[in-house]
């Protein structure tokens, strides 16, 4: 049996096919993956749109509350991956159909494909970055994809191989991290951060700050239920991941906010969302923190695109190998369209506009509509609970319409003072209720995807049952 054959057993063997599968892994375990995949090279930089578009101390309590208040959204939704052990985008299938699912599918993809070449660019410019201080070799596209092929390989793993390697990369990548604050903060006293002055022209309020964070939970919860199933029990997967994806994302951006700051105080050019502009002001250290970041984040990224295709739709019975290649082919190949650094912004506002929505949706259905479980007719290819009107729930698709619909709105048309997150998820939640609250009347509570002697399929029980 070649090492092609082999591998491709072993990781069908290993639960990465498409199906439920039965977590293992402890509260540390899942809070260190996220710890790692948190500390990431693009949180961190947005921690340099920030100030001085708002006062260092403004900034980080809007960190702190915005980090807060996402972290609820991505905890629910990772919630149901670890109670019926399904991925972000299958449970979607439960809201939107069994085609209908096929949508938030799709822009998940692309979205993830895009933050996946975002996050391998910035680590080759870093990494080129730092080679040319000591060679004067150039060259960003060729060390993004170097960067891009090593995140692959250990995509390939899968979720065994991202289990170890991951909480290894977040101790590092901590270590590092309290290095650059004590150089930031030995250097300048708390009170010269607090008092950098704020550039006006910049257009930031506070609610938008606000809003930026809460952005960036959101782009992180279409992953939440990828990992969160992993978990032996929904203790472990809520403490897991709300401790680690708070810690890590406030650490990230403040870091990001205190690097910005520090160049500020120095008298050098701050320009915002450059990772050369801070690892010139910190060294190599800091260049090692964003190259182990992209590796730690990319992993999980790209195992995700995986795991969505492999799971979008139950008779495709795709493999994961043959998946995982073909889509780290293309996220290799796009890791040279350097262009996209210059459309970050709005890259987040477009993921915030689709999957606000999505989420509102899928949290009523599921902890609402559906009194907190999904049937095994989830998993059925047609027919059943979740077929709705030849597989598609059309009510689901047009209140996802009108929510994304109102985010764009209140980004591009009329501004909302308190940002267009926020106001999106509650009048999605709001109308999705509005519309499904008859099917809840004729919902029975049920034991939801139990463990079925003798069929084979790695099946979770429901945190509730263990």
């Amino acid at each position: 049996m070649n090492l092609y054959r082999r591998l491709d057993r072993h990781l069908q063997q290993s639960n990465e096919g498409s199906g439920p599968v039965r977590g293992t892994l402890s509260a540390p375990r899942i809070g260190m993956i996220w710890l790692a995949a948190n500390f990431v090279v693009t949180t961190l930089l947005t921690g340099t749109l920030i100030v001085p578009g708002v006062s260092f101390g403004s900034a980080v309590w809007m960190i702190i509350l915005g980090t807060l208040l996402g972290a609820v959204v991505l905890t629910l939704i990772g919630n149901i991956g670890t109670r019926t052990g399904l991925p972000t985008m299958a449970i979607t299938r439960g809201a939107f159909g069994a085609r209908g699912s096929l949508v938030p599918v799709a822009a998940n993809v692309v979205i993830l494909m895009g933050w996946s070449w975002v996050q391998a660019m910035l680590a080759g410019v870093t990494v080129n970055y730092v080679v040319e201080q000591f060679t004067g070799f150039s060259s960003p596209v060729l060390f993004a994809v170097l960067c891009q092929t090593l995140v692959v390989f250990l995509a390939i793993l899968g979720h065994g191989g991202i289990a170890k390697v991951e909480p290894w990369l977040a101790v590092v990548i901590l270590a590092i991290m309290v290095y650059v604050f004590v150089s930031a903060f030995t250097t300048f006293s708390p009170a010269e951060f607090g008092g950098i002055e704020v550039d006006e022209s910049l257009g930031y309020t506070n609610f938008m700050v606000l809003d930026i964070v809460i952005a960036t939970a959101i782009s992180w919860t279409v992953l939440s239920a990828d990992f969160n199933r992993l978990a032996r029990s929904s203790r472990a997967g809520i403490i897991g991941s709300g401790v680690g994806y708070t810690i890590s994302t406030t650490l990230a951006m403040v870091l990001g906010a205190t690097a910005i700051g520090y160049v500020i105080l120095s008298g050098d050019a701050a320009a915002s969302f450059d990772p050369t502009v801070i690892v010139s002001a910190f060294g190599t250290p800091l260049a090692i923190v964003i190259f182990m970041s992209v590796m730690a984040t990319n992993t999980m990224v790209v195992y995700g695109m995986v795991t969505s295709v492999v799971n979008a739709q139950v008779r495709w019975k795709a493999r994961f190998l043959p998946t995982s290649l073909t889509v780290g082919a293309i996220a290799i190949a796009g890791s040279t369209w350097m262009a996209l650094l210059d459309q970050f912004t709005g890259f987040l506002v477009m993921i915030g506009a689709f999957f606000v929505p999505v989420f509102a949706i899928m949290i009523v259905d599921y902890y609402i509509i559906r009194r907190g479980s999904y049937s095994r007719d989830i998993l059925r290819p047609s027919g059943g609970a979740y077929w709705y009107t030849s597989g598609v729930n059309w009510a689901a698709i047009a209140v996802w319409v009108v929510g994304a619909g109102a985010s764009y709105v209140l980004t591009y048309i009329w501004p909302s003072p308190v940002g267009a997150t926020i106001p999106a998820f509650v009048l999605t939640f709001v109308l999705y209720f509005a519309v499904s609250a008859r099917k809840r009347a004729r919902t029975a509570a049920g034991p939801g995807l139990q463990p079925a002697e003798g069929d084979g399929l790695p099946y979770r029980a429901p945190a509730a049952a263990e």
